[in-house]
């Protein structure tokens, strides 16, 4: 039987990863009477939340001058990732990671965050692999190492801390028995203005919701329960049958929980999670305002892996819909999916329920990306792979897209969701 702990990490795997190149090459002319000591990484934020994008410059550099910069960071189990790129300085003997274009590496076109999502791993395919640090609650941040190598030798270098959990964010497990549902709730430093509160439910993986979107949101000053509604202890072993007052007593905890009077939850879902959420919002409208979907489908489906159960019940009964309805939603839905999606049409479910209105008139919105695929609903700039072997039930699944075109996804869409979360 797999665990919930075990489904969250593997989530948390489909959700977030960072990708590694092996090997380095200085480029350039060896000249060993060139003077390197003017060289200088300069970066604008040191520190800095992880899914926020970081400025990178290496100057003193001669015109032309050939530099290699490189990427490393550790993931959970120990294992290195690296990323690699080459540059030629411009006529100032700049290298400016946002504009310049690496002749060589892990990436391909002018990114300054290249550096950071391109990363590969030590050991195994790019594709099959997802960086996954320590989880927030056990390590708040993790070390990202730059460096500089010009005519054979490093000449530069700087350690970023990339954080998930702000000091003073708190976490309290919530169990069954106790607070009647099962999940992680994140409630933002003392004296932080309390933003809107997200209830965020993942998808076919089971377990605890991610929890790294739910550690940065919480940073930000939103109160965030990571749900658990199916694959943990004191929960359905199997997605079947999911009660959807479940859901809205999640809602109301959260609700009473958050301390922000008048502030009803955003509730976010993410693939499977997806269908809980539109249901959510469309009958219970009292208890959730924005809804936010990533790689969504606009129907309700079989329960999983058993498809003979239903996914979703209310009162006992099923919930089946072909087109779930959302004309009760009171806020905005906003629906996010890739055209190269691998498990499902997201791209053309997110644009037919973009076509819906809610209960003010005001039609839904949707964000497609012609070639991403199904790895949606996590922060940006951390490499993540395009197949997983699924922890449910343990057959191989290729999410679709590719890495770069997935990270444009991500990176573009998060920021967008942000907003959505403030208002």
């Amino acid at each position: 039987m797999t665990t919930g702990r075990t489904r969250t990490a593997a989530a948390t795997a489909v959700g977030l990863a960072l990708l590694l190149a092996v090997g380095c090459s200085s480029g350039g002319d060896r000249n060993s009477d060139r003077d390197n000591s003017d060289v200088q990484l300069k970066v604008d934020k040191r520190e800095a939340l992880a899914d926020e994008p970081v400025r990178i410059q290496v100057t003193g550099l001669d015109a032309g001058q050939k530099v290699e910069v490189t990427s490393q960071a550790t993931d959970f189990d120990g294992m290195r990732w690296t990323g690699r790129a080459e540059f030629a300085a411009d006529k100032k003997g700049t290298v400016d990671l946002n504009r310049a274009r690496p002749s060589s590496g892990t990436y391909e076109k002018a990114d300054g965050m290249g550096l950071f999502w391109s990363m590969e791993p030590a050991k195994g395919k790019p594709d099959d692999s997802f960086f996954a640090p320590r989880w927030p609650v056990g390590q708040s941040s993790y070390e990202v190492h730059l460096a500089v190598e010009t005519d054979g030798e490093q000449v530069a270098s700087e350690r970023l801390i990339r954080t998930w959990l702000n000091e003073g964010v708190t976490h309290r497990t919530l169990t069954a028995a106790k607070d009647g549902v099962v999940g992680t709730l994140y409630l933002p430093a003392a004296g932080t203005e309390r933003r809107p509160p997200v209830l965020n439910l993942g998808g076919s993986e089971g377990g605890v919701s991610d929890p790294y979107s739910a550690a940065l949101w919480a940073s930000r000053g939103h109160p965030v329960l990571a749900l658990c509604y199916f694959g943990c202890a004191e929960r359905p072993e199997n997605l079947g049958r999911i009660e959807l007052d479940y859901f809205a007593s999640a809602a109301r905890l959260l609700h009473r929980e958050a301390g922000a009077p008048g502030q009803r939850p955003t509730v976010v879902g993410t693939s499977r999670g997806s269908e809980a959420a539109q249901l959510l919002g469309q009958y219970h409208p009292d208890l959730v305002h924005h809804v936010v979907l990533f790689a969504p489908s606009e129907n309700t489906n079989p329960g999983f892996p058993i498809g003979r159960d239903p996914a979703w019940t209310k009162d006992g009964k099923a919930i089946e819909h072909t087109g779930i309805p959302l004309d009760r939603v009171r806020g905005t839905v906003l629906a996010v999916g890739g055209g190269k999606d691998g498990l499902w049409p997201a791209k053309d479910s997110a644009k037919r329920i973009a076509e819906q209105r809610g209960a003010s008139g005001q039609q839904h919105r949707a964000l497609t990306y012609d070639d991403a695929g199904h790895s949606f609903g996590m922060p940006p700039y951390r490499p993540t792979g395009l197949r997983f072997k699924h922890p449910v039930h343990g057959a191989a699944i290729d999410m679709g897209g590719t890495r770069v075109a997935n990270e444009h996804a991500r990176s573009d869409s998060w920021a967008q969701v942000l907003q959505v979360l403030r208002s």
